[in-house]
């Protein structure tokens, strides 16, 4: 089969494999559609993730498809049944895993290879973390419900109540998840700030209650201080992965605020926080890290539910022959999402 394998730093080459086989508890799934993401663009760009893969290795981590081969084991699921599967499954019995919190399970299994005509889905995953799809929702609709996941978590964690004026920094399709969310879900007032007009006019479509290119007013701070009578955000939610915008976010916050520092940034980088800021304003800094198996589902059935409009994110649908040029594309900020066929 055909398959996307990452070798280094921007270094993504397609080769033929061999097709996966089941072993006792796995599926193999033909993919319907792989979806790419600002993830797989960090680590096309670094040539490496700190926890989900080593080099080399087969690429990309969103997909739904067709289940074409059942291992031994396996009960409940057959050849022919639509599903979609989250990219990792805790394992449920480590420390974390008994205080129910599985994104910091160190014991994580995680699953690459969606950018190919076939993937195989690990035990745990099959156990935990895989799930039907509906008939009526396309596969690339589908194929969104990990990095969705990821932000019905960072949201979890943010505690944004109703009226609140939420900063969410980044124009990427987190960022832009994060816009459709807290607008359908928490009714909150969602600032955004980003670099690129078409994308905040689709983040306007999604619920913004405003937008703001950062290329035009360059002092963030300032002017989300101007909006808020001079005191800053009650939320700050940071999607870029950039340790400066990191630094920015906590500016942005009024005294009390939870600053959300949710994009993943460069290995080793460091940031400064003002420690008087930080103690006397009684700031709460997070860093929130992929998604748990409720937040999966909960993202399915959101999607699902067609309430939000994810669609605005598919910038286009491509052949996986395309997938080097869709890379280029998404590093010049072209496209957001763009649906990998395999075909």
């Amino acid at each position: 089969m055909l398959a996307a394998l990452l070798y280094g730093q921007e270094d993504l080459r397609l080769e033929t494999v061999p097709e996966p086989t089941p072993a006792d508890g796995e599926v193999v799934i033909k993919v319907g559609a792989a979806t790419t993401c600002g993830t797989d663009l960090k680590v096309w760009r670094r040539g490496s993730h700190a926890k989900m893969l080593t080099l080399p290795t087969l690429f990309g981590h969103e997909a739904a498809g067709t289940i074409v081969a059942v291992g031994a084991g396996v009960h409940n699921w057959q050849v022919g049944n639509r599903i979609v599967a989250n990219n990792s499954a805790p394992c449920m019995k480590c420390f974390f895993c008994q205080l129910q919190e599985y994104s910091l399970c160190p014991n994580l299994i995680w699953n690459n290879g969606t950018f190919a005509e076939y993937l195989k889905i690990p035990a745990a995953i099959v156990q935990q973390n895989m799930l039907r799809i509906p008939d009526e929702l396309p596969f690339e609709l589908a194929a969104m419900t990990e990095p969705l996941a990821c932000v019905l978590h960072g949201v979890g964690r943010s505690h944004v109540k109703p009226q609140d004026r939420v900063v969410v920094l980044g124009d990427g399709a987190i960022g832009l998840m994060f816009v459709g969310v807290l607008a359908a879900q928490t009714k909150a007032e969602v600032l955004l700030w980003g670099g690129n007009d078409q994308r905040l006019e689709i983040g306007k479509k999604l619920g913004a209650a405003k937008i703001f290119n950062y290329h035009q007013v360059a002092d963030i701070p300032s002017v989300v201080k101007e909006l808020t009578a001079g005191w800053g955000a009650d939320v700050v939610i940071e999607a870029t992965g950039v340790p400066s915008v990191w630094e920015k976010a906590i500016a942005c916050a009024r005294p009390g605020a939870t600053v959300n520092l949710f994009g993943g940034c460069p290995k080793d980088t460091t940031i400064t926080v003002n420690t008087e800021q930080l103690h006397y304003s009684e700031l709460t800094l997070k860093g929130v890290f992929h998604n748990t198996p409720e937040y999966v589902r909960s993202a399915l059935s959101l999607i699902a539910s067609r309430k939000i409009p994810f669609e605005l994110l598919i910038s286009e649908h491509r052949p996986l022959k395309d997938l080097e040029q869709v890379f280029a594309d998404m590093k010049a900020r072209k496209v957001i999402k763009v649906a990998m066929l395999p075909c």
